[in-house]
């Protein structure tokens, strides 16, 4: 699971762009998907993936990884699929259309708590390797506590899960509705 090189040693992956990538899309309106509902999802899998996962071994073995993975694999097939088959033949089948707009009322809710719940497996393992902590004193006058801000990161999500989800109905009832009366 862990990369063999650091996020910053510049060799390109082919994971590591498409957040940044999906972010300026809807900055640049080359896709129609506000940046108030991308944005959160992007930050949330950077600090998964980046922030939990390759930094700490330890979580890597859990199994919130497992569903973690199923949920966006699956989520992401189906989108990228479904974008594909509009790209090509300037259409998808009604029943793309469905697993497109339906399948996060299951993996969107797995992946958010799998996300949670691997910031909480971590949380120890943060405090032990003191990994991203800034101690005053310093030239900055500042400190930081990584274990701090994920768990304000992860308070957020009572209020971002409700707004990202109430988003995701309202868009499915709005799609759906559209199709079966074309």
């Amino acid at each position: 699971m862990r990369p063999s090189t650091p996020p910053s040693s510049g060799r390109c992956s082919s994971r590591r762009p498409q957040p940044s990538w999906r972010s300026l899309s809807c900055l640049s309106r080359f896709v129609r998907s506000p940046i108030s509902t991308t944005l959160p999802q992007i930050t949330g899998r950077l600090y998964i993936t980046w922030g939990i996962l390759w930094s700490f071994q330890e979580a890597q073995s859990h199994v919130l990884v497992t569903s973690l993975i199923i949920s966006w694999s699956i989520t992401e097939v189906i989108r990228y699929f479904f974008f594909a088959m509009k790209e090509t033949f300037g259409f998808a089948p009604y029943w793309l259309l469905w697993l497109r707009y339906s399948t996060f009322l299951v993996f969107y809710p797995t992946g958010m708590l799998s996300e949670a719940g691997l910031i909480l497996v971590a949380m120890p393992f943060m405090k032990t390797s003191r990994k991203y902590y800034l101690m005053m004193p310093n030239k900055w006058n500042f400190s930081i506590d990584y274990r701090h801000e994920l768990a304000l990161d992860t308070a957020l999500i009572i209020p971002g899960f409700p707004y990202l989800f109430r988003y995701m109905v309202d868009k499915r009832k709005k799609v759906l509705l559209a199709a079966k009366t074309v």
